[in-house]
């Protein structure tokens, strides 16, 4: 009998090592079960999550975050934490922090997400509690709390797509005639994100970032770190053109009517025919979604982060019905198409 070969020792995580060594020095109140540690969820950053058990009657787990410095700053959290709370947001609570070394220690909002939950039958009332929670927040924004969502941050975002995607991914090279076209659609969009009402933006309010709860209001909400004061629409484009969960078009146009209602009677800044706002809002999921491509294309030849290609199609498909329904972006609509090798785009009904 041939003797098994020896098992390799578990790769090395320093990382990990310095994390316990923290939660060990924390308050004995908590009753942390530290040999319990284990991934609870990672991201698209460098950040990592980690639950474990508590022997604490006021609470079965907690998180612990580790967001190594420099490549994350735990400071953003922990005000978008405070400033969303405050607004209205349920968001988990911060317990312990060491800014210094990246650790933060977090309430435990479980492990189902609205995209676990979200069905033909549950999506109605999931996507009304989000609609009212977001307009809460809404309500409470003022400027001066988080960074400016202005132009420069949105061209820089929306070049993400000839960086990365077309460039890196597709292996496209533009003539300079056609980058000058998508230049110019790139002002136009940005000219209509800016026209509209400013608010508190989450930044990425998606059904894997909303939570369901037990005993307290859904959606509990996750990664608020990148928080901006921007357009008001952005944070509905995330929700109802998720990137990861297609609903037919007039399910989505159904439930932003609703949300344009609940708008209005908060008396928020939207647009008072809806038509106007529906383009705002089109016009937003135009820039998220190009800035989302170059995002998920990133991931995966920078970040080695394979499951994104499986999201591309969707994405890609919201931006071409998007920019098909406007003239104002029928020349950006045929350089996509050029890039991916397509016919032209006759036209889409809801």
């Amino acid at each position: 009998m041939s003797t098994p070969p020896p098992i390799a020792p578990a790769q090395s995580d320093p990382r990990r090592e310095i994390l316990a060594k923290w939660l060990h020095g924390l308050p004995a109140s908590y009753a942390l079960a530290i040999e319990t540690m284990r991934p609870a969820s990672n991201d698209a950053s460098f950040r990592r999550y980690f639950r474990i058990d508590s022997a604490d009657p006021r609470r079965a787990s907690v998180i612990a975050m580790d967001a190594p410095p420099p490549m994350e700053d735990c400071r953003p959290f922990v005000h978008a934490a405070q400033v969303l709370g405050h607004a209205g947001m349920t968001v988990p609570r911060v317990l312990e922090t060491d800014l210094a070394q990246g650790f933060l220690l977090l309430e435990d909002f479980g492990d189902r997400t609205y995209l676990e939950a979200l069905d033909d039958a549950s999506a109605d009332a999931l996507y009304a509690d989000a609609s009212r929670a977001l307009i809460a927040v809404q309500r409470a924004s003022r400027p001066g709390e988080f960074a400016d969502y202005d132009r420069e941050l949105l061209l820089r975002e929306l070049m993400l797509y000839p960086d990365w995607y077309v460039a890196r991914h597709k292996g496209v090279a533009l003539a300079p005639a056609e980058r000058e076209v998508m230049l110019r659609a790139f002002e136009t969009l940005i000219a209509g994100n800016l026209a509209q009402a400013r608010v508190f933006v989450h930044r990425d309010y998606h059904s894997r970032n909303l939570m369901m709860l037990d005993g307290a209001a859904n959606p509990g909400v996750l990664d608020f770190q990148d928080a901006v004061h921007g357009p008001i629409t952005y944070d509905l484009v995330s929700l109802l053109r998720d990137a990861y969960v297609r609903w037919p078009e007039e399910r989505v146009l159904d439930w932003a009517i609703r949300h344009w209602q609940r708008t209005r009677a908060a008396a928020l800044p939207v647009p008072v025919d809806f038509a106007e706002f529906y383009r705002d809002f089109e016009w937003m999921g135009l820039q998220r979604h190009l800035k989302v491509l170059g995002i998920f294309a990133r991931l995966y030849h920078r970040d080695g982060k394979e499951r994104y290609l499986a999201d591309l199609p969707l994405v890609l498909d919201y931006a071409i019905r998007a920019a098909s329904r406007y003239n104002a972006l029928a020349p950006l609509l045929r350089l996509i198409e050029r890039i991916e090798g397509r016919s032209p785009t006759v036209g889409y009904t809801f």
